[in-house]
């Protein structure tokens, strides 16, 4: 018998050279399970009481074998929660925390990946907008059949479509829906009622009232896109900018009254400052939902009668480059009275557009890598242009003046030192009023012309622009408030800061105190770059050379591809009759 009692092991009848100890047990084991009992049993069972002392009664060497396992063999002995010592606790014990952990470079890397996911044009509402807008839209939508429209007077006709106004052929239930614009496309048809339907969802204010799309195939004509609006007027900003009454024509629809004003430069530019604004909201929609439309002119623009302002109308040529519809990187659709200088919208060396979940993912960096949107700025600030100057809205004198400035090196600056001195009254007329307020109108242009696309303004800071301070003709509905007071805080032109730097440092002290003099600024500006040795710039140029080889590769490749596909992916959704 072995007695354990505060600390002290006996031993009774047992003999240690006639031990036979059974190989301990291995550390993965399952622990021996101690439990008091009242009894002492004698068949060898271990027994422990509840008091302090207590026996442990074995036979011979099963209690050497039994406590050799117990105390060597496991090698760390009881857990100290049976032993109460206090010391060390097992890890699968410890307390486990569910909850989430914030750290720095997690809640950076979220709010990074929240940012490029909101970031123009927008992958999170581009797979919103495609994957549940869209489908609910095409549930609930009305639908239109060719026998529903009665065809009247031919409002236009050019080389894609002709244009009617139609009415239905079943009395409308209500005033809104009564007079309707039809328009049969037979090429870029699909195009078009593409980028009318993203339009309606992302930014309805921006384009004429779309309301709905289908193919009608026919034996005789083949097939034709149908396309209907709600008829919203019939002038465009064309019409209105060659009548002789220009911009007083304006003021009177926009208010609904002609005011009893003395005419002056002041009201022209607030009439101009008005369509301006007009113009730049509905660019920003566009181009906030990645969609470039390649064709702003003054035709393609219209004056809604219902909500007295300008939208934009023709989205033909538009591109979507959140997904990379009617986006070929080596064609151009453009009036080239009207196109910016560079002529593309994207760097040609850009690849078709693959799928449209990889697109939309990459489309936030093709984006910022070459600001298509600034492509639709200098058309809008030729606009700007023509409405300053009348001698400029003419065809002919606009073709003559796009010359003049590629003369001058697409300097607008220096176009208006080559002419001013000689200027006739409607030009200076012109320079003028642009010259109002300390030049903020000129400012303003000369942002929106300049010759690379990167050193030109958006249309949100265009928007943002002390030019826009005052409300105009129409007062601001409150969400438009909001938005300039959002560009405002977000397109601040931080050069005066800068400036304010350099003087600091200029006038900082000597090299003592850190600073430098005006002279050494001026060392500093006149430093020219160390030109590279021949080696290095021959190993660039030929990496240049093999990665114009390989996209040009690309480029053909994906042309090749996307010329076999005899159907478009996002036109099957398109409704048909036949």
């Amino acid at each position: 018998m072995a007695t354990v009692a505060a600390g002290r092991v006996g031993l009774g009848g047992a003999k240690l050279h006639t031990l036979n100890p059974k190989p301990p047990f291995p550390l993965w084991a399952k622990k021996p399970k101690l439990r008091p009992f009242s009894e002492s049993p004698s068949n060898g069972k271990l027994t422990v009481s509840k008091s302090k002392p207590f026996t442990v009664r074995a036979s011979g060497g099963e209690l050497l074998g039994f406590a050799h396992d117990l105390f060597v063999g496991v090698g760390v002995g009881l857990p100290c929660t049976v032993m109460e010592c206090g010391d060390i606790i097992y890890r699968s014990t410890l307390p486990r925390s569910n909850g989430l952990t914030l750290t720095v470079p997690g809640v950076a890397l979220a709010l990074g990946a929240v940012s490029y996911l909101w970031a123009t044009p927008g992958v999170a509402p581009g797979f919103w907008d495609m994957f549940v807008l869209a489908f609910v839209e095409r549930l609930f939508r009305t639908t239109y059949r060719k026998d529903d429209f009665v065809l009247g007077k031919k409002l236009g006709e050019g080389a894609f479509g002709v244009v009617y106004r139609v009415s239905l052929a079943k009395k409308p239930s209500s005033k809104k829906e009564g007079d309707l614009v039809l328009k049969k496309a037979t090429e870029y048809g699909a195009v078009e009622i593409w980028m009318n339907e993203r339009v309606r969802r992302a930014c309805a204010n921006s384009c004429a009232d779309f309301l709905y799309g289908f193919l009608e195939s026919s034996s005789k004509k083949g097939a034709e896109y149908w396309l209907i609006w709600r008829f919203e007027g019939e002038a465009t900003l064309s019409d209105l900018m060659l009548s002789k009454d220009f911009p007083y024509n304006v003021e009177a629809m926009i208010l609904g009254e002609v005011q009893d004003l003395p005419k002056g430069l002041e009201r022209e530019n607030r009439i101009v400052q008005t369509i301006m604004r007009q113009l730049l909201f509905a660019l920003d929609g566009l181009h906030s939902t990645g969609i470039v439309h390649r064709d702003i002119k003054p035709q393609n623009i219209i004056f809604s009668e219902g909500s007295r302002t300008f939208k934009i109308i023709d989205l033909g040529a538009a591109a979507d480059l959140r997904v990379g519809i009617n986006y070929i990187p080596k064609e151009f659709l453009l009036d080239p009275r009207y196109t910016a200088p560079e002529q593309y919208i994207m760097s040609t060396q850009t690849p078709s557009a693959p799928s449209a979940p990889v697109a939309a993912a990459l489309s936030p960096v093709l984006w910022q890598m070459n600001l298509p949107d600034r492509f639709d700025i200098y058309s809008t600030g030729l606009i700007f242009l023509q409405m300053a100057f009348p001698a400029l809205r003419s065809d002919s004198n606009l073709i003559q003046f796009n010359r003049q400035l590629k003369r001058c090196q697409n300097d607008v600056v220096a176009w208006r030192k080559t002419v001013e001195p000689r200027a006739s009254p409607d030009l200076r007329r012109g320079f003028e009023m642009l010259d109002l307020d300390e030049g903020i109108g000129w400012e303003l242009l000369t942002s929106m012309v300049r010759y690379k696309a990167r050193q030109r303004t958006s249309a949100k800071a265009a928007l943002a622009h002390p030019y826009f301070d005052r409300e105009g003709l129409l007062v601001l509905s409150f969400m438009q408030k909001l938005r300039l007071q959002l560009f405002r805080a977000t397109q601040q032109d931080y050069g005066e800061a800068a400036k304010w730097i350099i003087r600091f440092m200029a006038k900082s002290g000597t090299k003592q105190d850190g600073g430098f003099t005006e002279a050494q600024l001026q060392e500093l500006k006149e430093i020219e770059p160390r030109k590279k040795a021949s080696a290095p710039r021959n190993v660039l140029a030929s990496v240049l050379r093999l990665r114009r080889k390989i996209l040009r590769t690309i480029n053909e490749s994906m042309d090749e591809l996307n010329q076999r596909r005899k159907s478009l992916w996002w036109s099957r959704w398109i409704p048909r009759e036949e």
